[in-house]
């Protein structure tokens, strides 16, 4: 079966999954919606690199929700402008489309969204007779699907953490890692450093982990620090005046036992040589997704992501990002309306991914 897709946002995931896309032998490109004027009207070929396809980008989501579709991929903006993602998905779905999601990772552990935001969810599935599934990296995959699936293999769990590691220098979206306290002066308090922010943001796949191993978290202890630049630098996407934020640690700790025992953890870098005593990945020099579970066996597992073309690790991981809810579009169209969590779909083996080696 041919699953007919409306992509809505051709940003940095959502280029990377279009040219993935054109050519894919299980899902079409039925419409494409996009945010900035100059995008209008322009043939997806002409905005990808890409030889004409037929198919052009507009600003009418109205008109494009009003084609026959299975379901919408969306790539909006960050959680930071929460409000325009939710007015667009409650539309998308209220269409009768399914949807599926990078923009609101809150909605990774269903259970743990704020009632208003998942009533408002829960009420355009209904009318639409829509299912709907976010997903993202981290909160994401790098944080539930990969250690979900690694406790599978474990007689005992003690512990288990995940890292995620960034190249943050490099990073598209300088705007959110600024707002976090990254490249900011570490003398100036961060948002990070509001209490019960992190656990908001990354409480969802903490407290799924938590369920998938039957224990109950007792308490979270969110823990921020930031490493200040020695001297004023130039990096990849900016500058750094001496005693701005170089990098940030971020560590959501889930308490079991009176002991953290499930870790969501993160480490940030402007550039490469930043934080020398911190912890890094070991398979590559800024990027990886990392997973410790200490037990009985222990178990560690790192994940490097790069562009087929240029290595960038970014660019890798923002299409893996886009791929991971895309190949669950037709499990997400199988379910019954409403919110759908990874512990609710089945294994996503990415069919069609070999088509080109078979054409």
């Amino acid at each position: 079966m041919k699953y007919r897709i409306i992509i809505w946002g051709t940003g940095f995931v959502g280029s990377a999954v279009l040219k993935n896309l054109i050519a894919h032998p299980h899902f079409e490109i039925v419409g494409v919606i996009v945010h900035s004027p100059e995008k209008e009207g322009k043939d997806l070929g002409e905005l990808l690199g890409l030889p004409r396809t037929g198919i052009r980008a507009t600003r009418d989501s109205a008109a494009v929700l009003a084609v026959e579709a299975d379901a919408v991929a969306y790539f909006g903006p960050s959680a930071i402008h929460a409000e325009t993602n939710m007015e667009n998905l409650t539309r998308a779905l209220r269409s009768g489309k399914n949807v599926v999601d990078t923009s609101m990772g809150v909605f990774q552990n269903p259970s743990r969204v704020d009632p208003q935001l998942r009533h408002r969810i829960d009420e355009a599935c209904q009318q639409g007779g829509s299912s709907f599934f976010s997903g993202g990296v981290d909160p994401g995959f790098g944080n539930d699907l990969f250690p979900l699936t690694l406790l599978g293999l474990a007689a005992r769990v003690d512990s288990v953490h995940t890292i995620e590691f960034i190249d943050a220098g490099t990073y598209p979206d300088q705007p959110s890692l600024q707002a976090l306290g990254l490249m900011t002066s570490v003398d100036q308090p961060a948002l990070l450093e509001s209490p019960g922010l992190m656990t908001a943001i990354w409480g969802g796949p903490l407290y799924m982990m938590a369920e998938a191993l039957e224990v109950e978290i007792e308490d979270t202890v969110e823990r921020y620090r930031r490493w200040p630049a020695p001297m004023s630098l130039d990096f990849a996407m900016g500058h750094l005046e001496a005693g701005e934020a170089a990098a940030q640690q971020i560590e959501l700790q889930g308490i079991v036992n009176g002991e953290p025992r499930i870790i969501v953890d993160h480490i940030h870098r402007v550039y490469e040589d930043a934080a020398p005593d911190w912890p890094r990945p070991q398979l590559h020099v800024a990027h990886a997704n990392r997973v410790t579970i200490k037990g009985s066996p222990n178990i560690r597992q790192e994940t490097v992501f790069s562009d087929e073309h240029s290595g960038d690790g970014n660019l890798g991981g923002c299409l893996a990002t886009g791929m991971r809810v895309v190949n669950a579009i037709p499990a997400v169209c199988k379910a019954s309306p409403g919110v759908v969590s990874t512990l609710e779909l089945p294994l996503l083996a990415g069919p069609g991914g070999m088509h080109s080696l078979l054409d």
